[in-house]
């Protein structure tokens, strides 16, 4: 075997095209039998194996700078950079990393796990490069989907107006996550061929039918989207527009076609855009028919495709997905917008049963914040589903179309808390230090499924402005659900444990180890009482001047950063009250970034246990008199 002597990427030069195709081949039973048991982002490595060993062919990592966009497909670059023998530790608690890892390897150098930021890296890496007297170059990596990220149109602006030499690889496998949407990925589909290899204005048909291997299957994807015109030739290329020299679409498991088209690449004084068409999934059939569902898979059996998984009750995805298509048979004015992540959200029944009325916008979180918005204005209840690390990316909007019109906008907040595998991009642990001081709005978390159901009624109920239900991904508890949704009240918390001895306040999933500690703390003669913190603005203010008024040991615990979260905002409360004195701990995650790893072993890492809440509670101090200055 070719691929067991390759320990970096000068062990590839010296190989022949035969010895690459070979090499090719190896690479990807590799990555299927190494996924089958570590699970991962299967689909998107397998269609950028020829890709990525022709650059590290041609080109001197880590001289010459790899910027990959997000990383997903970063899994055929790590194996030819040495790290072969570490990817039975992939996306494992203290193993290797499922994205481009700064610290993991000198050959990595940008991180990203949010898509659309690889352009605005590269051309800061050209320009210090050119400050710096270098000569290296700079080879950026951009997804189809990531283009309609309005970061990276911003990118190829400055790109083309700098004009400074660097290579933009637009692999486009008409795939993101989720399908592309847009007119962007129109654009794509009906772009034409590099001018010095077909005649511009050439029959469509004709052109894609020259493209070896790759045009039957093109072809027929023209013909299944005739009817978006995707495919109609164009008279101008957008990206000579923007100032980049445009070559291709070539073929992007053929490797004499991709060894060509970079060494063109390579003599282009300036920026150059090579579009390289590839096949999500390519060498494997499950990922080949289902590019979507082996985006991110789960350990599977190789011969079948079988996803090997846990019997549980339903995700909370799954919950709020289907509870939202209830709400929607209901009230006609319920449309669900998501940036390019119907199935990740579980609103792929509800585009079944509601085609007119989901939207996805692609990778675009600003804009569906604002198209929500003006959605809410013309009299719709809009539901923008989004995972929370992805809301980061839309806090402008959150803040000055939606909270500051005081608009009737449902956030729908999937991924809160810790996310496991995927890591410190993706954890969902800063939105409520982000959104909570936002005017406004309201910012619930449910305790087990049936309360996001009813949470779910509650925000379509809700007619005084814009409202969040943040749920974490993990399944739910099993617990009945009721037959007959109903409304919480706004503000309301509960008490699920009663106790004398101290008091825990706890958020979503933290309910259940809040009920850890209150039963090891039982053994030692305390009874804790656990309430039930659902909402998280406004707070539930009767409940904390009553236990003000008791004085008693408090935890507040939650799945959240400390800096800013719900202890923050108790303390908060009491202390625009005057009230002072009162013995309250914040157990949540501290100010540092938590790595990949299962969510049990990450809650473990910042002493999310009810061991570690039990020892707290044993160790708090006696309470002080409280002492009450004043009220406001």
């Amino acid at each position: 075997m070719l691929l067991e002597h390759i320990n970096g990427p000068q062990d590839l030069k010296g190989l022949s095209k035969k010895e690459l195709e070979q090499l090719a081949s190896e690479v990807r039973q590799f990555l299927i039998e190494k996924l089958s048991v570590t699970g991962g982002h299967l689909a998107s490595n397998l269609g950028v194996v020829e890709l990525t060993l022709v650059l590290h062919y041609l080109f001197d990592s880590p001289n010459d700078k790899f910027v990959f966009d997000v990383g997903h497909q970063s899994y055929v670059h790590k194996i030819l950079t040495g790290r072969m023998d570490r990817f039975d530790s992939l996306r494992q608690y203290k193993g290797m990393c499922g994205f481009v890892k700064r610290d993991e390897s000198v050959h990595d150098v940008w991180e990203a796990g949010h898509s659309s930021t690889s352009l605005s890296a590269a051309i800061g890496m050209a320009m210090a490069r050119d400050f710096k007297g270098e000569d290296n170059r700079v080879i950026a990596v951009i997804g189809d989907g990531a283009l309609t990220g309005g970061m990276a149109f911003e990118a190829l602006n400055h790109i083309g107006h700098e004009k400074k030499k660097m290579i933009v690889v637009l692999n486009d496998n008409e795939m993101s996550i989720a399908p592309n949407v847009g007119a962007m990925h129109q654009y794509l589909g009906k772009i034409r061929s590099d001018r010095h290899y077909q005649k511009a204005k050439e029959e469509l048909q004709h052109f894609l039918n020259k493209i070896p291997a790759v045009g039957g299957k093109l072809a027929k994807t023209a013909e299944k989207f005739k009817d978006s015109l995707k495919y109609l030739l164009v008279t101008g290329i957008l990206f000579e527009q923007f100032g980049l020299t445009y070559l291709g679409p070539v073929d992007g498991h053929d490797m004499e076609q991709l060894l060509d088209i970079f060494r063109q690449a390579d003599s282009v004084p300036g920026p150059v855009l090579v579009h390289v068409v590839t096949v999500k999934g390519k060498g494997y059939s499950p990922a080949e028919a289902d590019s979507h569902k082996w985006h991110g898979i789960s350990p599977y059996k190789i011969e079948s495709g079988q996803v090997v998984k846990a019997v549980g009750s339903p995700m909370y995805t799954q919950v709020f997905g289907d509870v939202l298509i209830e709400l929607a048979e209901k009230d006609e004015r319920i449309v669900a917008v998501t940036p390019a992540m119907p199935g990740g959200s579980g609103l792929m029944e509800f585009a079944a049963r509601f085609p007119g009325r989901m939207i996805d916008v692609g990778i675009a979180e600003q804009h569906a914040a604002t198209m929500s918005a003006a959605l809410a204005i013309e009299g719709m209840k809009p539901v923008f589903a989004v995972y929370s690390t992805f809301l980061q990316r839309a806090y402008d909007q959150v803040v000055h179309d939606i909270c500051r019109q005081n608009l009737n906008v449902i956030f729908a907040i999937d991924r809160a808390g810790f996310v496991g595998p995927d890591g410190e991009t993706h954890h969902g642990v800063y939105d409520i230090p982000f959104l909570r001081h936002v005017p406004n709005l309201v910012i619930m978390m449910p305790k087990d499924e049936n309360e996001l159901r009813r949470m779910m009624k509650t925000a379509v109920d809700y007619n005084d402005g814009p409202i969040a239900v943040r749920y974490p991904r993990i399944n739910g508890l099993g617990v009945p659900l009721d037959a007959e949704l109903l409304p919480l009240p706004i503000g309301s918390w509960e008490t699920v444990r009663e106790g004398d001895s101290a008091v825990i306040v706890a958020i979503g999933p933290m309910l259940q180890v809040a009920e850890d500690a209150a039963d090891l703390l039982k053994r030692d003669g305390m009874n804790v009482r656990i309430v039930n913190a659902r909402f998280i603005k406004p707070l539930d203010e009767q409940m904390l001047l009553s236990l003000a008024s008791e004085g008693k040991n408090m935890i507040v615990l939650e799945e959240g950063a400390a800096l800013g979260g719900l202890g923050s905002a108790i303390l908060e409360f009491y202390s625009l009250r005057g009230i002072y004195g009162l013995p309250i701990r914040i157990v949540g995650i501290p100010d540092q970034f938590i790595e990949h790893g299962s969510i049990k072993e990450q809650r473990a890492e910042v002493g999310l246990t009810g061991e570690r809440v039990a020892a707290e509670l044993k160790n708090m101090h006696p309470r002080s008199k409280m002492r009450v200055t004043g009220q406001h």
